[in-house]
């Protein structure tokens, strides 16, 4: 059975097209002067600010260091120039063999939906991805079933971008079905931040195609801070799960945003909580942009190190980092203080 929707709330889109688009404009909703604002016009032509009302609505008033406008605020500090990062941290582009693809791993592969987001992370490690390059038409999309077909071994497609889910579902469904139709395949993953930032895009429509799919579905949210879950976001997880979807969440460590015991803790409590498994913490990309951001590894051992004090194994995600030209993520270890 396919849950019923409820009519009365807004539709995704609506909300994604009323999303902020300033400093300027946000400042005013959290209580907070102008003159506490950052200088961002350099940042703000680089990578665009876009941060949809219902995540706002979960930021403290008069907060200026709020965890979750930290992450979606713009800051000129962005264009300091920083040895080290780059704009291609994983060397995706060593791993494009063809448009929308990436293929790093034996047995999936990622396809690249959309360069779009329903939200502007300004940690983002793919704010600098060639996505004009990478953008699959409508009619395009035979030919991820084409590169599938010539690699038998792969039996896993994950959806990614961008964010996968701002494609209507009627464009969607009709992807699902060519997939569904290759033996091969077993599992179909979606990475996507929307059903976080705006919860009504867990919709009918998205669940009827869910529903009419014979693979085994994986939702991989991406929240860094309990702040970020509400009951929206819970009530819309219930939905995908009665749906046979594994929900899981993977997270950024980042510095001021959720790079405390406390923080990492009411994190995994508050994603249980919402039926979401914690799975993923990694340590940062070091995208060009985002160097305020970014901690050590050895920092991020001790912290986590700290967390696995307080929390039952289940609710520790992996700490990881993505080295380029490794087969596989690197898990490291937490430095336990004992």
């Amino acid at each position: 059975m396919i849950p019923i929707q409820n009519t009365t709330a807004p539709h995704w889109s609506t909300e994604l097209a009323q999303a902020i688009k300033s400093p300027a404009e946000l400042m005013p909703l959290l209580g907070l002067s102008e003159q506490t604002l950052p200088p961002a016009a350099q940042a703000m032509t680089s990578f665009k600010m876009l941060v949809p009302r219902p995540f706002v609505a979960r930021m403290e008033y008069g907060n200026a260091n709020d965890p979750l406008l930290r992450q979606v605020l713009a800051d000129d500090i962005e264009m300091l120039p920083s040895a080290g990062y780059s704009k291609d941290p994983l060397e995706e582009g060593n791993h494009n063999p063809q448009k929308a693809i990436v293929h790093k791993y034996e047995r999936r592969i990622l396809v690249i939906t959309t360069g779009t987001c329903a939200v502007n992370c300004r940690y983002c490690f793919r704010r600098h991805f060639p996505y004009g390059d990478n953008q699959l038409a409508q009619k395009e999309w035979d030919s991820v079933i084409d590169y599938l077909t010539q690699h038998p071994e792969v039996n896993e497609v994950i959806l990614s971008g961008g964010d996968p889910l701002m494609l209507k579902d009627s464009q969607l469904g009709p992807h699902i079905e060519k997939l569904n139709a290759l033996p091969q395949l077993k599992r179909l993953r979606i990475h996507s931040r929307l059903p976080i930032v705006i919860p009504n895009r867990i919709n009918h429509e998205l669940l009827e195609w869910i529903n009419n799919s014979r693979l085994d579905i994986i939702l991989v949210l991406h929240s860094n801070h309990a702040n970020e879950i509400d009951q929206a976001v819970a009530e819309k997880v219930a939905l995908l799960k009665q749906a046979g979807v594994t929900v899981l969440n993977q997270g950024v460590l980042l510095k001021g945003v959720n790079d405390s015991v406390e923080a990492q803790v009411d994190l995994s409590e508050r994603l249980f909580s919402a039926g979401i498994l914690p799975y993923y913490m990694f340590t940062f990309d070091p995208i060009e942009g985002g160097a305020h951001f970014d901690l050590s590894v050895s920092f991020a051992q001790r912290l986590m190190g700290q967390v696995a004090e307080k929390l039952p194994g289940y609710l520790m995600p992996k700490l990881a980092k993505e080295i380029p030209g490794q087969p596989a993520k690197t898990v490291l270890a937490p430095t336990l203080s004992r």
